[in-house]
């Protein structure tokens, strides 16, 4: 493929659109089998670059030359220093709360402007989404003031700050590593930003999720700690079991039935694999696309075992040659997603956990004193352990209570999602909002000169990727289901994209774009009845075999509420080539006017 030239499905654009929706979806469904979302290398190339000198060059340098730990190319010598992890933590948590790490530019649907982040959260009068505002004095409302722009503004320079900062001297640290001539950041430099990050959460979700808080704030607050309540030894070893929970936490959450749909389009959208590895991944190409043996074994045995046994070895291991063995595995574990490109572009995340792997397990052996029963205190491994384990555990029962991401559920599948439906005109009103950017098929058309039945193609290419995991199969049924006769007359958008555009960031979670979203965007614009329709699914509880979902009219508010098997929903095509998949409808408002249901729904109208 040529460098700047994308691939594009061979077909033209007004025939295509003229095609029924299902037959389209699966056009593109296969096309995607193929190439994947058909990006150029270009593309590819800025991410690269963005790693190898924002991240890595504007980090190392960072971290080294405001540090006693020798010069930037004298990797031999700071590798294991814990300044430079320190840094480098603070670093990646900046750039991530800053809007240029994970969901950035057009692998995220971020086109033109390829930002969003500091374009939307640093602007008075956009959107912010309070997580708990019935129970959290001082942070209701859905309308960002200038003192959430100035409380975001100090969190991402006190970040800064920090990763500047020179080194001070612990004695736990010098007892035990006498050779790390750099020390460590001041604790309460490092406690400033962790207690910011809380504050601008508390007012809005988004900026505690974008900054992946759910996995460096505990970082931030074991490193505040030091000299206090933590040793420096305590430090490490809470390290290491925060990353552990990360892998082991994403391992159990893998053991389901969506995890297997969720890795053929992955990998069918790396742009470094051939071709014929693609298509391996599926049954049989182009009639039958769910997953073939291939894609079952990489899903549940090079990433579901894999990445619940090495963890627990490294963990355990007193074994120097097991432990660097382990270490070696977790490193191309990361370096192969990386390669994918994933669409939510986790890219620095998955780097910084590479670093990170090497300096706790192969820096810090178990056997050399850093293993989970050399805590300085009996009470630290139980309330530790305990406090890191409390967020997965609920958000695995009750994935309504929690984010996915605190859930520790990347990348298993399990993904409250959504799909958007406009009435014909509806979707450019979208565009009366306050934020740096427009709608996407607008960044496209007007942004980067797209014809706009190219656009429109383009757009739809996520609805099939959508399709191919097996929320897509429900979301579409119940679509179908609702809305009749005039499912052809809609514009469908993928949820995950369209929230880009609208609160500057998006990493999969549903949560960002559920009801307390749409009630937001009513405020502002006031869609007619039936003008923007939603359709939205929560994840699947660990110890249910069902996903629940609503039906939300902007206008009217929630008219339909039931749930699908998941069974059923894995079992059918991304096309439904048999119609929508069976759903069982607990509630439905009694003036809410949907079309035709399937016979085999049940209907009550009292509230689930």
């Amino acid at each position: 493929m040529p460098f700047l030239t994308p691939n594009v499905p061979d077909v033209d654009p007004a025939e295509f659109l003229a095609r029924p929706r299902q037959e389209r979806i699966r056009f593109l469904a296969t096309f995607w089998a193929e190439y994947g979302f058909g990006t150029p290398k270009m593309v590819h190339t800025i991410y690269i670059v963005k790693l190898l000198v924002l991240y890595i060059t504007g980090g190392v340098l960072l971290a080294t030359l405001t540090s006693h730990v020798g010069g930037p190319l004298a990797v031999g010598q700071w590798w294991d220093e814990p300044i430079v992890y320190q840094k480098l933590l603070l670093w990646t948590v900046f750039l991530e709360l800053f809007g240029v790490g994970g969901t950035w530019g057009p692998l995220a649907a971020h086109f033109k402007p390829m930002t969003g982040g500091v374009t939307y959260w640093a602007r008075p009068g956009t959107i912010r989404l309070p997580p708990w505002s019935r129970v959290v004095p001082f942070t209701q409302g859905d309308r960002r003031t200038v003192f959430d722009v100035l409380l975001y503004v100090a969190c991402l320079a006190s970040l800064l700050y920090a990763a500047a900062s020179g080194g001070v001297a612990v004695d736990s640290l010098t007892a035990v590593r006498p050779d790390a001539t750099g020390g460590l950041v001041d604790p309460a430099l490092m406690a400033v930003p962790a207690v910011l990050l809380v504050l601008c959460g508390l007012r809005d979700k988004i900026l505690f999720l974008a900054a992946r808080g759910e996995q460096y704030w505990p970082a931030l607050v074991f490193s505040s700690a030091v000299g206090t309540v933590l040793t420096y030894t305590d430090l490490i070893v809470a390290a290491k079991l925060l990353i552990v929970l990360v892998w082991v936490g994403a391992a159990v959450s893998k053991m389901n039935a969506h995890f297997e749909n969720v890795v053929p389009p992955m990998v069918s959208n790396a742009p470094l694999t051939p071709r014929f590895v693609k298509k391996l991944h599926y049954r049989s190409l182009p009639q039958d696309l769910k997953p073939s043996r291939l894609a079952w074994f990489m899903a549940h045995v090079m990433g579901t075992t894999a990445e619940l046994v090495v963890p627990l070895v490294l963990l355990f291991s007193t074994s120097w040659p097991l432990t660097l063995v382990a270490v070696g595995c977790m490193v191309l574990f990361h370096l192969f997603i990386t390669s994918t490109f994933p669409l939510a572009v986790p890219l620095e995340w998955n780097l910084f956990f590479c670093y990170v792997t090497v300096f706790l397990f192969a820096g810090h052996p178990a056997g050399e004193g850093y293993s989970v029963l050399d805590f300085s205190a009996g009470w630290m491994l139980p309330v530790i352990t305990g406090a890191l384990l409390f967020f997965p555990v609920l958000g695995n029962l009750r994935p309504d209570l929690v984010s996915f991401l605190p859930s520790m559920r990347q990348y298993a599948g399990n993904w409250a999602s959504a799909t958007w439906a406009f009435a014909p005109g509806a979707e450019a009103k979208l565009n009366r909002l306050k934020r740096p950017a427009k709608n996407q098929i607008d960044q496209l058309v007007d942004g980067m000169g797209y014809d706009p039945a190219v656009a429109e193609m383009t757009m739809q290419m996520t609805l099939a990727w959508r399709s191919m995991h097996s929320q897509g199969r429900g979301l579409f049924s119940v679509m179908q289901n609702h809305l009749g006769s005039e499912y052809e007359a809609y514009s469908l958008r993928e949820a995950e994209f369209c929230c880009n555009s609208v609160i500057g960031w998006n990493f999969g979670d549903g949560h960002l774009h559920d009801d307390q979203l749409i009630e937001a965007i009513q405020k502002r614009i006031g869609f007619e009845p039936g003008e923007f329709v939603v359709v939205w699914v929560e994840s699947q509880p660990i110890h249910k075999k069902t996903q629940e979902y609503y039906v939300m009219d902007a206008a009217l508010g929630i008219v339909e509420r039931g749930t699908w098997r998941v069974a059923d929903a894995v079992a059918e095509q991304p096309w439904l080539p048999n119609g929508p998949i069976p759903v069982d409808v607990t509630w439905r408002h009694p003036a809410s006017g949907t079309a035709s249901h399937r016979p085999s729904e049940s209907t009550s109208e009292v509230p689930s």
